[in-house]
């Protein structure tokens, strides 16, 4: 313990060190419980991060962790392959019961990416359609085909080419749905109901009517879950919200109770049976560790505690005290431009201030790299109050918190205390926030010069 940095420096991701090293985030942590995680000196750090929503009942849960080890004290068969295990038809029941009535099939996989790579294969076969529709700014997962249907550019860069059958809509524009939609070459539209990179969502009945145009042209209508799914917006799936019907859902993270990998497809028996539509086609689409004994045992011991401890209310309680006290505190700022929050899935976005000093310092930051200001809050936030959290995107004005769904109103008190006070201090142009942006900037530029000055065919 203490050696991670340089092990992940000369084995693993150099660049990745680089960048936790820059913006200080290269503590070492030693133990985790609950909503927090602790270094050797014994402080806690306050985790708004939570995994990227995997740990929305906390780290290492008392009742998943037993759970685990019942199963490996049962010594029970595991990944036979030509059988039906039981753990996986005990979760597929469970998950059943808490979708909608025409989902009743489930197919279980390890990831979030893997999971809209089966949907994805699951609507071609159901349609016999090549094309899917996106949102910009979205986010489905890194391997290519969720890669390909993923509108967010950062990601896509230097990957190509990506699959051809792709479009991309602006989130509310139902003409370019449409027009897209009736040409009959669609298989799917997939939406995450609350876009992770910026907690982004209509406003209006959007989803509603795109909903109706997918039914209209016979395309089907695919809901991503994987960060919204199981509590984190305040209903148990994200698309509660707007009273929606998918044809398909995909989750995963949370599901693995932050243990295993887990992830799942919810979908009708109907188009389930048009990908497995013939006794040799029984495996066609299969996954080795889909259905463990250890990720099942986790996702069933996650959905128990989800309902005994009565967790989607409490996303709701907890997520609108968070909201009304984000709502006093981020009007005494000038540069916080929006909060946007569902549940526990909040973003606060930032804006060019009035002060003329204040406009200039962010003019500069901006010439450079949109992030940075972003940057500027999430690092003193740690380094100050301990506080764990993240840049909401590439490019973007904007930072995110993605809390455990277990946290109370002092966690709550802890973040907002603290955003207020680093707040106060970027108001300050001459003060440690605007030191701490300078520094950045000068280590992104000595990068952006290193990269420039690459001799011709390095790394090749």
């Amino acid at each position: 313990m203490g050696e991670n940095y340089s092990l992940h420096e000369q084995h693993i991701n150099q660049t990745l060190v680089n960048v936790q090293r820059t913006i200080g985030f290269d503590k070492v942590y030693v133990r985790a419980e609950g909503a927090y995680l602790f270094d050797a000196e014994g402080n806690d750090y306050l985790d708004f991060l939570s995994g990227y929503s995997v740990y929305n009942l906390g780290r290492n849960h008392p009742v998943i962790k037993k759970a685990l080890h019942d199963v490996l004290d049962m010594d029970l068969p595991n990944m036979v392959q030509l059988d039906c295990s039981l753990l996986s038809g005990l979760l597929a029941e469970a998950l059943v019961a808490i979708t909608p009535p025409q989902l009743q099939a489930v197919f279980f996989c390890n990831s979030g990416t893997e999971a809209v790579e089966g949907a994805i294969k699951f609507a071609r076969a159901a349609t016999g359609r090549a094309r899917i529709v996106s949102l910009e700014g979205s986010y489905h997962g890194l391997s290519l085909g969720s890669l390909s249907i993923t509108g967010t550019t950062s990601f896509t860069e230097g990957f190509g080419p990506l699959l051809a059958d792709v479009g991309l809509v602006k989130m509310g524009d139902l003409d370019v749905l449409e027009s897209l939609l009736k040409v009959g070459d669609v298989a799917a539209f997939i939406v995450e109901p609350v876009q992770g990179k910026g907690v982004k969502y209509p406003k209006d009945d959007y989803f509603q009517q795109a909903q109706a145009l997918c039914r209209k042209y016979g395309a089907l209508f695919i809901c991503d879950e994987i960060q919204t799914g199981l509590g984190r917006t305040g209903k148990m799936f994200a698309f509660e919200h707007w009273n929606l019907e998918p044809d398909i859902i995909t989750i995963a993270k949370s599901l693995s109770g932050g243990y295993v990998p887990c992830g799942a497809i919810m979908t009708s028996r109907e188009i389930y049976q048009k990908t497995f539509s013939r006794l040799d086609r029984c495996v066609v689409h299969s996954t080795t560790f889909g259905r463990n004994n250890l990720a099942m045992a986790c996702g069933l011991a996650t959905l128990s505690v989800l309902r005994d401890e009565q967790i989607v209310r409490n996303t709701e309680a907890v997520g609108g005290y968070l909201g009304q006290r984000l709502a006093v505190m981020t009007g005494r700022h000038p540069f916080v431009k929006e909060v946007r929050i569902k549940g526990l899935m909040c973003a606060i976005e930032f804006q060019e201030p009035a002060d003329l000093a204040m406009k200039m310092a962010w003019k500069f930051l901006h010439t450079i790299d949109r992030g940075l200001f972003s940057q500027m809050i999430v690092t003193p936030l740690l380094s100050r109050h301990r506080v764990l959290a993240m840049v909401a995107g590439h490019n973007m004005d904007v930072i995110k918190i993605l809390p455990p769904l277990t946290i109370g109103k002092r966690e709550v008190d802890r973040f907002v205390d603290g955003l207020d006070d680093v707040l106060g201090h970027a108001r300050k142009v001459h003060g440690p926030m605007w030191e701490l942006g300078r520094n950045f900037v000068s280590k992104a530029l000595k990068s952006r010069k290193r990269r420039t000055n690459v001799p011709a065919g390095a790394g090749a």
